[in-house]
């Protein structure tokens, strides 16, 4: 079926901007941390043997790989408007230059980026993500990925609000071999050659390929390159055995057994950083001159900045009663997490509690021409502040430049009056 003219027609109405419905992804080897705002009774929507639902996939064009009974449009965002549907990426493959601008389209070819909510009781087994190297041996994308701990999701911690990154310096290939080949006497031990750094609502980490980490039980906004590869290394995490399977997931079958390949695959000088955390723990950063924001009603600013060439983010708080223009230098996708109000031509509204399959007003994907243009966006409440985040895809030229080849803010930016 051809759903050009339905696109069209929304993107027409809509004046660029078009609505999107929530994409759940369940993970079998995980338990759902219920704060995503999906009914208690949906969790396990998808079937108690695909596991609990602990993921919602944002402005996705790319299919979960979970497995055997993975559905068809697994993680894919579709295109809602006047009661009918179509994929993004069916609205990307036919109208990527009216949605992404045809610059991106000639260098991208597509939406290249992944953004999620994920949402744990504790924590993820310490786990790497392969490099362009290993995952094209497997016709996958690499994944570089960025953490942000969005207050408004966080004000339960869970069970484990640590996350273990990277190995401690000293540490040897040897350390790591010997926790592969004890994978079958439960907990291999890989994260005694490891450290867990306390979660912070508001900030942001930055990990790239190769590098092991194991999240912890903060809901996360995660913007990544739209890939789904990775191997676990943890063979037992919070009591649940992992298998072996997921560590060789995207291996090669002939190396399904190759310890050398598989260790091979870690980034061994950034995963020994000593200075690991001054490297890749990231605060906020306003967007422009602060007082001047505030001024006009509103507040924004970088929560992921630190590898622009893959992806970066913001957050935007409107005030009470205030409308403000936005304008930016490339389409993105946003989620609402406070508030309500209008973005361009759409509603807004942060859901309470979302039922398996009901439609929300709290998602949008803005194109390149009116994102170029302008936004205005709308807080209706005289009481809330309306918070927003938005992610963007590779080479959003807006990003701030690099220094040194690393990007810091080594201190905080102050949050806005009013803002949560």
């Amino acid at each position: 079926m051809n759903n050009t003219p339905l696109l069209r027609e929304a993107l027409s109405r809509g004046d660029g901007v078009l609505r999107l419905a929530p994409s759940w992804v369940p993970r079998s080897f995980m338990i759902p941390g219920g704060r995503l705002k999906l009914h208690p009774n949906d969790l396990y929507a998808m079937g108690a043997h695909r596991g609990g639902i602990n993921e919602r996939w944002f402005s996705s064009t790319t299919k979960a790989d979970n497995g055997p009974g993975t559905l068809d449009d697994e993680g894919l965002s579709y295109v809602h408007f006047d009661g009918r549907r179509a994929l993004l990426k069916e609205a990307v493959d036919s109208l990527g230059d009216e949605i992404l601008g045809p610059a991106v389209m000639r260098r991208e070819g597509g939406w290249n980026l992944l953004c999620k909510f994920f949402d744990n009781l504790g924590p993820i087994p310490h786990h790497i993500h392969q490099n362009q190297e290993f995952a094209a041996r497997v016709g996958r994308n690499p994944k570089p990925e960025a953490y942000y701990f969005p207050p408004q999701y966080n004000v339960k911690e869970n069970d484990f609000a640590f996350t273990f990154m990277g190995l401690e310096p000293g540490t040897t290939r040897e350390d790591i071999r010997r926790c592969l080949e004890r994978w079958n006497e439960g907990d291999n031990g890989i994260l005694y050659h490891s450290k867990a750094y306390k979660l912070q609502p508001g900030t942001g980490w930055q990990i790239d390929p190769g590098i092991l980490h194991a999240p912890g039980s903060f809901v996360t906004y995660e913007p990544q390159v739209n890939s789904d590869v990775f191997a676990m290394f943890q063979s037992l995490v919070d009591g649940r055995v992992v298998p072996w399977d997921l560590l060789v997931k995207d291996v090669p079958p002939a190396h399904h057994h190759d310890l050398d390949y598989i260790l091979d695959m870690l980034d061994w000088e950034a995963n020994v950083d000593p200075e690991f955390a001054s490297h890749r723990r990231f605060h906020p950063i306003a967007v422009r001159d602060e007082a001047e924001m505030l001024e006009s009603g509103y507040f924004e600013k970088w929560i992921t900045y630190a590898a622009p060439q893959y992806y970066s983010a913001k957050e935007l708080t409107v005030h009470p009663g205030r409308s403000v223009l936005i304008r930016d230098s490339a389409a993105y996708g946003l989620i609402t997490v406070q508030g309500s109000g209008a973005v361009g031509a759409l509603e807004v509204e942060t859901p309470t509690i979302i039922r398996y399959g009901q439609m929300t007003k709290d998602e949008v994907f803005v194109t390149a021409a009116a994102a170029a243009r302008g936004v205005l966006v709308t807080n209706r409440s005289d009481q809330e502040d309306l918070v927003i985040l938005k992610h963007f895809g590779p080479g959003n030229p807006d990003v701030p430049p690099v220094v040194d080849g690393v990007r810091r803010a080594e201190a905080p930016v102050p949050e806005p009056v009013g803002a949560l």
